[in-house]
């Protein structure tokens, strides 16, 4: 069967652009002696056809359009985290796209992943705006399933069905995690998992104020990132794990309020980035670290209410960088170390209810960043070498009270108009000043007392780095 003109001229109208310009360019006229039979062409055709890059490769409106959505999979996982913590709303009906830019419900974050799709990277529960916990709630394991969250908190939310952190380490593995904050959870029970070390982008661990017991894992030296690690009123025991001399990154260690027992271990001088170290009201004995001068980074030391019973360390005074030391209740005996007069970055110094004697430095009077100062229930003596000036900046944030053995100068005594816990000194035949003409009763025992003035500049360090 021969190709006529007619039929040309058909194909040429019915074929896409490509294929007029091939039947243009490469048929010859139908009347040539060229002419071709019409299986050949459509063999031709097919051949051409085959060869041409599909529409989609060559469109300049091909690329792929980002979905702008969440991958179904995820979106059932994070259903099933909200169906079992929170019942203020119904989840799947309110927010069936729930990281829809403009209508995400409260308390989520969300990024856009290199694959285009939404990716869940923070959730916050507990309060107001987010997303209130229910009686039943216990901990999602899901959230380790979440493989681009990166931040996850906790406030309030386990208060009244028991519930623990109990997760097997093969959940953690692809965990993107690098804080994870549960407070002030009174349901939450149980030990702290050593699991949680598979965590290895971990950042900030923040467990205080459960009800978490047992030991803390050696394991918690294998999270080599972590910067901020809270663990404060809980009831953990056993001794601090000398594996915490490997968290090199390290700003933040809160270990107070809970029954730690042993002495604070060496491994610690490693923590070089260390600015805020709180272990208060602990179990504690034991000597300092030998290496305690070397955290040259530390601000606050806190480390009221342990039974320590030794001198106070002369390594205190090297840390020139301290702006809070606490050390009040726990028995430290002998005189204040004059290294301590070095501090000149010092705000707050903490040393009642102890068993100090001699006098006070004489340097502290020309600490100029002072501002709450309790030397209150000790066996100090002497005069007390403060000037009016520093009298009066310190005002009632200054207590020398139980102290039987100290007077204050007449002069400086009538230029205040506050007491600051001592009697005036007397005087003798000569003029020269004596001690008290009346007593104050001296200490007994280590007793419970309550500073005058709150701990703002530590709780100030806290919130402002790591408060979750």
């Amino acid at each position: 069967m021969k190709l006529t003109s007619k039929t040309t001229i058909h194909l040429a109208a019915t074929a896409d652009r490509h294929t007029q310009t091939f039947i243009i360019q490469y048929f010859p006229k139908m009347n040539s002696p060229l002419a071709f039979s019409f299986p050949l062409l459509l063999l031709l055709l097919f051949f051409f056809l085959s060869s041409i890059p599909s529409v989609s490769t060559i469109s300049p409106h091909a690329k792929k359009q980002p979905p702008n959505g969440m991958l179904p999979s995820e979106a059932e996982t994070l259903f099933k985290i909200m169906d079992s913590m929170s019942s203020d709303q119904s989840w799947r009906v309110s927010y069936s796209n729930p990281c829809k830019p403009g209508s995400s419900w409260p308390g989520i974050e969300c990024k856009q992943g290199n694959d285009g799709y939404l990716h869940v990277t923070r959730l916050d529960f507990g309060t107001r705006p987010n997303p209130t916990c229910k009686k039943t709630a216990t901990f999602p394991y899901q959230i380790f399933s979440l493989s681009y969250l990166q931040s996850v908190f906790f406030f309030s939310c386990f208060t009244h069905t028991k519930t623990t952190l109990s997760v097997s380490a093969d959940r953690l593995y692809n965990s993107s995690l690098q804080q994870l904050s549960l407070r002030s959870n009174p349901a939450l029970v149980g030990p702290i998992p050593p699991q949680i070390s598979s965590l290895k982008f971990l950042q900030i661990l923040t467990l205080s104020q459960n009800r978490l017991n047992g030991t803390i894992p050696v394991q918690v030296g294998n999270l080599r990132n972590l910067v901020g690690l809270d663990l404060s009123y809980n009831s953990l025991t056993g001794s601090i794990p000398s594996t915490i001399g490997q968290l090199g990154m390290l700003q933040k260690l809160d270990l107070s309020s809970n029954s730690l027992t042993g002495s604070i271990p060496d491994s610690i001088d490693k923590l070089s980035l260390l600015a805020f170290m709180a272990l208060s009201n602990n179990k504690l004995t034991g000597n300092f670290p030998k290496g305690l001068a070397k955290l040259q980074s530390l601000q606050y030391f806190l480390m009221d209410d342990n039974p320590m019973f030794i001198p106070l360390p002369v390594e205190f005074g090297i840390l020139v960088k301290l702006q809070e030391l606490r050390l009040a209740n726990s028995g430290y005996s002998g005189s204040i170390p004059p290294s301590f007069s070095q501090l000149n970055n010092l705000s707050t110094l903490s040393l009642q209810n102890n068993r100090l004697t001699g006098e006070i430095p004489v340097v502290f009077g020309s600490l100029s960043h002072i501002y709450h100062l309790n030397l209150s229930r000790n066996f100090l003596d002497g005069v007390v070498p403060f000037n009016s000036s520093f009298l009066k900046r310190l005002g009632r944030n200054l207590d020398l009270s139980g102290n039987p053995g100290l007077c204050l100068n007449p002069a400086e005594a009538y230029s205040v108009k506050i007491g600051i816990g001592v009697s005036i000194c007397g005087s003798n035949k000569n003029g020269s000043l004596i001690k008290p003409v009346k007593k104050s009763q001296a200490p007994r025992g280590l007793q419970k007392s309550f500073s005058l003035f709150p701990a703002l500049g530590a709780f100030a360090l806290h919130y402002m780095l790591f408060l979750v």
